[in-house]
């Protein structure tokens, strides 16, 4: 099997041609690798380096916004532009195809900008899979999943998905088309969909896949009349000693024979090579990605060359923090969780971004360039899309830091990240993204807690004679206070907040002002006494 360019256009269709691109006019055999993929924003200043490939987000594909685009991406030496189909190939688009040598490529209907996004990096990205030129599995680049599902698929004549435990597509092999509705709907969303996979848990088809190391074999009538699964499968697990890792399902008709059977095992045999070498890789590359991160936020001596090892150097910088609400059950995978899906996300629009996690929280280094309004203002944006996509999964809080061009920049917007999100754990704001200015006061008055806490600073004055007296007497001296101060003096408002009538707390107000010794009119007096309420002994 002769292996083509890694990063080539050709390459990229071939894998992704038929289930998710349709070429509409250019050439993509060119050998030249792809360098970079680039999100094409009109309000954003693109960086195109030669060879990119340009995602036309938004980009209506008819000649007025297609013909001066192509002539433009021309210019920087656009390997080839991506835009929703339809596409109007109207004569002028085809000469400016033709001039540009722009290659005009359709995204199918039914496929989403986030799922291409995400498949691309996957076969571009040979850094993050551990694919060298040196090192190859049963004569298969080192990792190489799309690879390694080609050669299946030709090994049994019938397109394949390689899957994991929970159902999601890690590669697919060509020729989807061959197969049927129900194929061409995993291949798109890279996972079983729900009803499948449900459907295929009652009829103890996963039980079988997994408990036994000889095919299991679906059949169409085994789901049902209405569905759309018209093509057999043939499903092997791929294990690792005892460990399950995934499972080759593979589209075709006809009987499992002893040939098939022993094709399906030396392919499961592959692909676990592949998997644990995928896996082997991902840890290395997440450990090296979270070391350089927690470098450049130290902002030590090595950080300006954590800095260049990242690709961000010389870029100004939004510093995001990510975690996870207090009071639910979090683990570490939780964690490791959350980062995969910002970065992902992340990726989607800021390629160039960079996540991982470290101390307990995810921080992202997003290289934000807007043309209007601010870099915060888009981080912020970002963030509250992500924290809506998750919601229903993860229960996450993002903090948004001032954008920083230097390594102080970066240690001072971290800092800045941390009090923010210090502030959405503890539960005292409602707020999913936020900002220093959401919550710089409450940030204050956790500091100055943390202040006292540390000198023993006790509550003095007024408030200890009424804590004293409330303790003796069970009084709700404080608690009265607290009430009327919060409402500012209106006596009806805070009556109604205790459940109690407003001339039982006019009552206790002249009875916190005779044993706590305290004017009431008196401004400082008040503020003293809600200073050392708030950080003396908070509710």
């Amino acid at each position: 099997m002769s292996q083509r360019p890694r990063a080539s256009l050709g390459r990229v269709l071939d894998d992704l041609g038929s289930t998710l691109l349709e070429l509409v006019a250019g050439d993509v055999g060119h050998p030249e690798g792809i360098s970079a993929l680039v999100i094409f924003d009109p309000l954003d200043e693109p960086v195109l380096a030669p060879r990119s490939l340009v995602l036309g987000v938004g980009v209506v594909p008819d000649a007025g916004a297609l013909v001066p685009l192509l002539r433009s991406l021309g210019a920087h030496d656009t390997v080839g532009l991506v835009v929703r189909a339809p596409v109007a190939l109207t004569p002028q688009v085809r000469a400016a195809v033709q001039e540009s040598g722009v290659a005009l490529i359709g995204l199918r209907r039914g496929a989403t900008w986030a799922q291409l996004t995400a498949l691309i990096r996957v076969l571009l990205a040979e850094d993050d899979i551990g694919v060298t030129g040196h090192e190859s599995l049963g004569g298969l680049p080192s990792g190489d999943l799309f690879a390694v599902a080609n050669a299946v698929s030709a090994l049994l004549d019938a397109p394949i998905t390689i899957e994991d435990r929970s159902s999601r597509v890690l590669a697919f092999s060509g020729r989807q088309d061959e197969a049927d509705s129900s194929r061409v709907e995993t291949v798109i969303g890279r996972q079983v969909p729900e009803r499948y996979a449900a459907r295929l848990t009652e009829l103890g088809v996963f039980r079988d896949l997994y408990r036994h190391q000889a095919p299991v074999v679906v059949r169409p009538q085994d789901l049902g009349p209405d569905d759309a699964m018209t093509v057999q499968r043939v499903a092997i697990a791929v294990r690792a000693g005892d460990e399950v890792l995934g499972s080759i399902w593979a589209a075709m008709d006809g009987e499992v024979d002893a040939e098939r059977t022993q094709a399906l095992l030396d392919a499961s045999k592959l692909v676990a090579l592949h998997l644990l070498r995928l896996r082997a890789s991902a840890d290395v590359q997440r450990r090296l990605r979270t070391d350089l991160i927690a470098t450049v936020l130290e902002g030590g001596t090595g950080a300006r060359d954590a800095l260049a090892r990242l690709g961000l150097s010389a870029r100004r910088l939004v510093i995001v923090g990510a975690g996870l609400l207090a009071g639910d059950d979090h683990t570490h995978t939780d964690l490791e969780r959350l980062g995969d899906v910002l970065s992902v996300h992340l990726s989607a629009t800021v390629p160039s971004s960079a996540v991982a996690a470290v101390s307990g929280t995810v921080y992202g280094l997003l290289p934000v360039v807007v043309t209007s309004g601010s870099p915060e203002q888009r981080a912020a944006r970002l963030a509250a899309d992500f924290v809506d996509r998750v919601d229903g999964n993860l229960h996450a809080i993002v903090a948004v830091a001032p954008a920083g061009s230097d390594i102080s920049g970066i240690v001072h917007g971290k800092a800045q990240a941390d009090r923010v999100l210090r502030v959405m754990r503890e539960g005292h704001t409602s707020l999913r993204v936020a900002q220093l200015d959401d919550v710089q006061t409450l940030a204050l008055l956790l500091e100055l807690r943390d202040l006292a806490a540390s000198r023993d600073e006790r509550p003095g004055g007024a408030i200890a004679r009424l804590m004293e007296y409330d303790e003796r007497n069970n009084a709700g001296l404080i608690e009265s206070l607290e009430a009327w101060l919060d409402a500012l003096g209106d006596v009806g408002k805070a009556a109604g907040n205790l459940f109690i009538h407003p001339n039982t707390l006019r009552y206790r107000l002249k009875r916190v002002a005779e044993v706590g010794e305290i004017d009431l009119t008196d401004p400082e007096q008040r503020f003293a006494a809600m200073l050392q309420l708030r950080i003396l002994a908070p509710r």
